[in-house]
């Protein structure tokens, strides 16, 4: 008999929406898919990453969970 399996599961996909700055974020990017369990999003963005994090609700069409902008960081060179 096969030892069970401590690993945890692999958690599905969830649909995100990101809200806030910057005006300039396409709305094709807006729109992603994340781990469940994570509670940031980054976007590489313009030569830098546009920083979202968790909020407490879903985009109200079901869209998916909503996160909110944070900041912005540059890309080491």
């Amino acid at each position: 008999m096969p030892e069970p399996n401590d690993a945890p599961a692999a958690t599905a996909p969830i649909a995100v929406v990101v809200q806030g700055r910057p005006t300039h974020l396409p709305p094709a990017v807006r729109s992603l898919r994340i781990p469940a369990e994570d509670q940031k999003a980054k976007i590489a963005h313009r030569g830098g990453y546009e920083h979202f994090e968790r909020g407490d609700r879903s985009h109200p069409d079901d869209a998916g969970v909503v996160f909110h902008w944070t900041t912005r960081t540059k890309v080491a060179e």
